[in-house]
């Protein structure tokens, strides 16, 4: 979960958020190089006395800057059409979670295990329980560890957005619609998100928590359920 002074992404949990992050130095440097570049050249210009007065083009620093700024875009481009094709990937699914939005709390069903459904809402932050303000909720959602998961997303009312960033998941839930996304929990642990819609008064108290356990526990959690 995001912490204080947290400037960078929050640590991955799955191979996707992983390539986001790499995504994002990727391209983080080459705006760092382009920022440096322009601060250079506007330096120059403001602090050079050389006037040229029969200068009446260049044709070749034309063409240069404007080949390069194109090949500077296909080194964008590239990786991130990859990545969008990557998250838009399903690859046989072991389970399949359906998320509902209501205003203001999720209600999760697990129809590959004799349909088990349950609301989820926002508790209150107590210390003696030792769980986050406003990110803590009554009923998580429990998935096993190291398995594609599929998640069906919808709405009853307005339009929600079901995100986890460690999971590098958001995926919008809109009324009369099924979106559909899937992700990969490559290690145990609880993971924090919220609804990132601004879809009425109460939106950001919508939180979202995921537990990923091993597989063993898991088959024993739905047993007894």
């Amino acid at each position: 979960m995001a912490t204080w002074s947290n400037l960078n992404y929050q640590n991955s949990a799955s191979p996707l958020m992983e390539q986001i992050i790499f995504f994002h130095d990727h391209t983080l440097i080459i705006l760092i190089m382009i920022t440096i570049l322009v601060a250079y050249l506007m330096m120059n210009l403001f602090f050079n006395n050389y006037i040229n007065r029969f200068l009446l083009e260049g044709q070749m620093i034309e063409l240069i800057w404007t080949i390069l700024p194109a090949i500077t875009l296909i080194f964008i481009a590239l990786p991130s059409l990859r990545l969008l094709y990557l998250l838009d990937e399903l690859n046989n699914p072991l389970i399949t979670l359906k998320s509902i939005g209501h205003q203001w709390y999720w209600s999760y069903e697990y129809s590959d295990f004799n349909n088990i459904e349950f609301d989820s809402y926002m508790i209150q932050s107590n210390e003696n329980l030792n769980n986050f303000r406003l990110l803590d909720v009554d009923n998580r959602i429990i998935l096993p560890m190291n398995n594609q998961i599929r998640i069906l997303v919808t709405a009853t009312d307005v339009i929600h957005s079901w995100t986890i960033p460690s999971l590098g998941v958001k995926i919008d839930a809109n009324p009369g619609r099924l979106n559909q996304t899937s992700f990969f929990i490559n290690r145990p642990g609880i993971y924090y998100g919220q609804c990132s819609e601004i879809c009425g008064a109460n939106h950001s108290f919508m939180p979202i928590v995921i537990e990923s356990i091993p597989m063993k526990n898991f088959i024993n959690w739905i047993n007894n359920y």
